[in-house]
């Protein structure tokens, strides 16, 4: 049963119990449905309450149902509200803990809502690129006010109850419980002190309107068009409380909204974003990893290295309460990398976002030694180290003397064979790859190495580690550059064939930030180090010697010119600002190199710069998931969201191919095979790709 329905003397109590928020699934709207009316037919009940089961009154949907014939059944959420509203004895909603979407729809139904101190309340549906399609934009404005309802519903975010119910003239709670523990007592006396009171309140009845009208809707609307460029969902929330505001009849703006929810539900923004909403939500999980698989304790960390990779892993393991202690070879570079954790948590601090004591606790909890044997006691060990197999091996070799039975030994190598390192100590089911992505206590995602022998409960124990540190975590197989970099290496390659072909760094880097990439690969390059590519480049020589490559990212390097950190790269930068400034000696170059080539520059378009740049992803990622490395196509698309600066709204690089339509991407890529200039090899669809068209299927 997904709802109890229990009689406490002359109050009906039904209490939701769809764990783990509740969610409002078909079998728990019938539910709900079937004890109204069991409760109005009992002559002996007065009142009925509404709660929730364990941690949370409602999140909403159930999410197991998008997109499914459950979602839309009857009874559906507005059949449900429907029955509450019009049930001939009193509703109370009694909301705890969380009280979210269609499951605040759902209290704002009732004809009363008591709540308990501490109850996140939200109508987050604009975070999928959709609005609240239960009545939430019709009634929430007439309980809380048109200005603190568009708020919440154009943010999304959630606010406490209590901070509700302080608001003059709210009318969102009738009462605020004394604690949480006492909601349920005081939701029965509540709802016995109304039983008899008649005509029943009705939040649709409640007047709707703003004193300055048209003025404050153009207003949001402004405000909300320059927040949310690239997402339509924001605009027609405001659309849809102006319509609370501005028609007669509620059931006119109830018909609005829905109209305004269809739009956005058919929308490709939307579909990005549930698609990255179920894939995030995927990633965690692996096949032949079940979910009670056992886990090692992990109760205090060790960091290899006190660089900026080293000190920002540490920092993530600091804020989640984890003690480190953190090794390097001389004290100066130790006392360099407390530096700027400090540095970087007093940042924090300053900006308000950090209290004193916070940041005083986290240093507590740091420790740094010279001493490999000092590290003998920790659960998990992180090598972030030079990424160099000879110095991989190095470290390895001594955390295999040293470190206990037991504990999980991990790399932050970004390319190199983690079997390999594995096969450095005596214990390779130990061993894992965990790359971070610069900077590591900012960066969201998190690269998880699975080696040929890494032991199951190893994946277990740091998947459920990177969710302590509020990394998104996406296991890849061993291949050189994993899932990410092994995608980026063909966009940068694509990038330098453009500048052969008559294309600026400006150019090409304006067009796939237009796109909706956070920056272009060329401002990537100097942001990263282009003497990373460079090292990574002379390694391709060696070991593909057959690999294309443009020439021009070497000449670049040979004058020095390695990015941000030296102050020129592809661009110029100006000491305390991150503007990149075009210099006319690279483009010079760039022409002259073209020239020496005997390569006549062509015009090329934005739609042809993005094309190859976002399809040589797309292709190699189809080779990827032939191969295993990546576990399902979704993982890729979470990668390139949360590691790359992917355009959220596009929802990943595969799901962008298939709003695309995979016989059109294929079709584009045997264009561009056809290329003099390009690699035609490369262009050759992956055979996954290949079949999918054939078979006329998606990613």
């Amino acid at each position: 049963m997904t709802a109890q329905y229990q009689v406490h003397g002359d109050v009906a109590v039904i209490t939701l119990n769809n764990p783990p928020v509740n969610g409002l699934g078909l079998a728990t709207r019938r539910a709900i449905v079937d004890g109204l009316e069991r409760a109005q037919r009992d002559a002996a009940v007065k009142a009925i309450v509404i709660t929730g089961a364990g941690a949370a009154f409602s999140g909403g949907a159930d999410i197991t149902e998008f997109g499914t014939d459950k979602a839309l059944a009857e009874p559906n959420l507005h059949t449900v509200i429907a029955a509450a509203e019009q049930c001939a004895k009193p509703v109370v909603a009694a909301i705890h803990s969380v009280c979210m979407g269609g499951g605040l729809e759902l209290a704002l139904g009732c004809h009363y809502r008591i709540a308990a101190p501490g109850c996140s309340v939200a109508l987050p549906e604009v975070k999928l690129g959709l609005l609240p399609g239960a009545g939430g934009t019709q009634r929430l404005p007439r309980v809380v006010g048109v200005e603190a309802a568009l708020n919440m519903i154009v943010s999304g975010e959630p606010v406490k109850s209590e901070l509700i119910a302080g608001v003059p003239g709210q009318k969102l709670f009738d009462r605020l419980a004394a604690s949480p523990e006492a909601l349920a007592a005081e939701a029965l006396a509540f709802a016995r002190s109304v039983a008899n009171v008649r005509p029943l309140p009705l939040v649709r009845n409640l007047p709707c309107k703003h004193p300055q009208g048209d003025a404050y809707f153009q207003f949001a609307r402004n405000m909300v068009k320059g927040m949310s460029k690239n997402f339509p969902a924001p605009a027609k929330c405001v659309d849809a409380v102006e319509a609370a505001a501005k028609h007669k009849k509620f059931d006119d703006g109830l018909k609005a909204e829905r109209e305004l929810f269809i739009q956005l539900m058919w929308s490709p923004e939307s579909r990005a974003l549930r698609h990255l909403f179920f894939a995030e939500r995927a990633a965690s999980k692996i096949p032949d990893v079940p979910a009670d698989t056992p886990r090692r304790d992990i109760q205090a960390v060790a960091v290899i290295g006190a660089g900026t990779m080293g000190g920002g892993i540490a920092m993530n393991f600091l804020n989640a309460g984890i003690p480190v202690k953190m090794l390097e070879m001389k004290q100066e570079a130790l006392d360099r990398g407390l530096a700027t954790i400090r540095k970087n948590y007093e940042a924090q601090v300053k900006k308000g976002k950090l209290k004193a004591d916070k940041y005083e606790q986290r240093m507590v909890l740091l420790s740094t030694t010279l001493d490999y044997a000092d590290l003998k006691n920790a659960d998990l060990v992180i090598e972030a180290v030079f990424e160099d197999l000879g110095v991989k091996e190095q470290v390895f070799r001594q955390l295999d003397a040293v470190m206990k039975p037991g504990a999980i030994l991990a790399s932050n190598t970004s390319t190199l064979d983690v079997n390999k390192i594995a096969a450095f100590t005596a214990r390779p089911q130990d061993v894992v790859g965990l790359h971070f992505f610069s900077p590591a206590n900012v960066m969201k995602l998190l690269e998880v190495v699975r080696g040929d022998e890494t032991a199951k409960d190893v994946m277990a124990t740091v998947m459920a580690v990177a969710k302590k540190i509020r990394k998104t975590a996406v296991v890849s197989g061993v291949c050189d550059g994993f899932i990410g970099n092994r995608m980026i290496e063909q966009y940068g390659r694509q990038g330098g064939f453009l500048l052969d072909e008559g294309c600026t760094p400006a150019q090409v880097d304006k067009a796939i930030e237009k796109f909706g990439f956070a920056m272009g690969p060329f401002r990537m390059g100097d942001l990263a180090g282009n003497d990373i590519g460079w090292a990574i480049r002379k390694r391709r020589a060696i070991e593909r010697p057959g690999m294309k490559y443009s020439k021009t990212a070497d000449l670049l390097c040979e004058q020095g010119r390695f990015g941000q950190k030296v102050g020129k790269g592809w661009y110029d930068y100006v000491p305390g600002r991150r503007d990149a400034i075009p210099n006319a000696e690279v483009e010079q170059m760039i022409a002259e190199h073209r020239q020496a080539l005997g390569i006549t520059p062509r015009t090329i378009s934005d739609e042809e710069i993005v094309q190859r740049l976002v399809f040589s992803l797309v292709n190699e990622a189809a080779h990827i998931l032939e191969e295993g490395i990546a576990n399902k196509a979704s993982d890729v698309d979470v990668v390139y969201i949360f590691g790359y600066g992917f355009p959220v709204h596009r929802g990943g690089p595969l799901n962008y191919a298939n709003e695309v339509g995979l016989f059109n991407v294929v079709a584009a890529m045997r264009r561009f095979a056809q290329n003099p200039l390009d690699d035609a090899q490369f262009w050759q669809p992956a055979p996954l790709l290949s079949r999918l068209v054939a078979e006329g299927k998606q990613f």
